[in-house]
């Protein structure tokens, strides 16, 4: 597990003009082997696979269905009253963020199936949604698994100018408020993806040289193309086909994606901006001086874990340590590992953060970004 990651590493470092940062790998191995060895174990004594199950498949055909049935509700006017509608457009929004949480990141991580056709397509939904695999795989895969909370390579934590979601960025006047409108902010994220975030990202990747030069207009013709299937079914269709009235269903279509987004930004926010996470810097040699899984609990953070259908829903997201550390395995295994992980943790006397509840860890989220939006002494 380790090991692999340091491989990442190097090879990814070299292959984009960023900081060259690694891991120090002999900072006491021996956590990250002997986790590594008990998680094995337990696949290899239970006779389990590490990939979905039939609840993953029946949980996708449940996302999916959850999005595109409101939409075929609203566009054969089976529903006609504005309420009903702008409800039916905010149903399809839970089942677009359900997509995203429990169908593509699997998918996209390779850990929904054994099969790689299964998972390029289950990833692909985010093609589908009006996002790019490609990028997010860059920009979570690459980046923020690899370089968890490190400012300046986890595009994560690097937000929009005006959140502050780290010790280490600059402080501007208007963070003062971020705890007071982050809610309305974070409804606009997948928004800003479908309009205009991937087309800055491709061009930036590809400054980066996290996208090579020969395959960069392959990757913009695909963002284009993608974008018109999508604007297709979701907006022209209904507005010039169907002749929906415009203000509806725009509004609906933007409330859709304000759910979507709200839900998306909070799962992932609540657990690495957090009062315990570690902000680490490189030193001088370009070096985290920590294990990159010891790192990975030190800047990541559970929650709610005694809900089993929220758990369900965000597709095993409130173990988020479990994911960082197993990215390659389902999320339906998540719960048992987490047992695991967390008395390995206590063995050897490393942090496992959890927050309780959604709401515990919302409002301790909530503390942080006013911390953070306070002037530094």
């Amino acid at each position: 597990m380790n090991h692999r990651v340091q491989c990442i590493n190097v090879v990814t470092c070299k292959q984009m003009r960023l900081k060259k940062i690694k891991f120090e790998a002999n900072v006491r191995p021996e956590f990250a082997k002997v986790l590594k060895a008990r998680v094995d174990d337990y696949f290899k004594t239970n006779k389990i696979d590490r990939y979905g199950n039939l609840n993953m498949f029946l949980k996708a055909i449940t996302m999916i269905s959850l999005f595109f049935i409101p939409l075929v509700v609203i566009f054969t006017k089976t529903v006609i009253n504005p309420l009903g509608v702008i409800g039916l457009w905010c149903l399809s929004g839970i089942g677009m963020a359900g997509i995203g949480l429990s169908i593509m990141h699997d998918g996209n991580h390779g850990a929904f199936s054994r099969n790689k056709t299964v998972n390029r397509c289950m990833g692909l939904m985010l093609n589908v949604v009006g996002g790019s695999a490609k990028l997010w795989k860059l920009q979570h895969n690459v980046l923020h698994h690899t370089f968890t909370n490190v400012e300046g390579m986890d595009e994560d934590i690097d937000g929009p100018g005006f959140f502050r979601f780290s010790p280490h960025h600059k402080h501007k006047t208007v963070h003062k408020y971020q705890h007071l409108f982050f809610v309305f902010a974070y409804g606009l994220m997948t928004f800003g993806w479908v309009m205009w975030k991937d087309y800055l990202q491709v061009f930036r990747f590809k400054k980066k040289g996290l996208i090579k030069e020969q395959e960069f207009k392959k990757e913009l013709s695909l963002i284009i193309i993608w974008k018109l299937v999508y604007f297709t079914y979701i907006l022209l269709f209904p507005l010039v086909v169907l002749k929906l009235p415009v203000g509806l269903t725009l509004l609906g279509w933007f409330l859709m994606h304000y759910v979507c987004s709200l839900i998306l930004s909070l799962i992932f926010q609540l657990a690495h901006v957090m009062p315990e996470m570690e902000f680490p810097k490189e030193n001088s040699k370009n070096m985290i001086e920590n294990n990159w899984t010891i790192h990975q609990l030190e800047t990541t953070a559970n929650f709610s874990q005694k809900s089993r259908l929220f758990s369900w829903y965000i597709g095993g997201l409130n173990y988020q340590i479990e994911h960082h550390l197993f990215s390659g395995i389902c999320h339906v295994h998540y719960r048992k590992l987490s047992n695991i992980v967390r008395d390995t943790a206590k063995e050897y006397n490393i942090p496992y953060y959890t927050n309780g509840s959604f709401f515990a860890a919302l409002g301790r989220h909530y503390q942080i970004l006013k911390k953070f939006g306070k002037v530094p002494a």
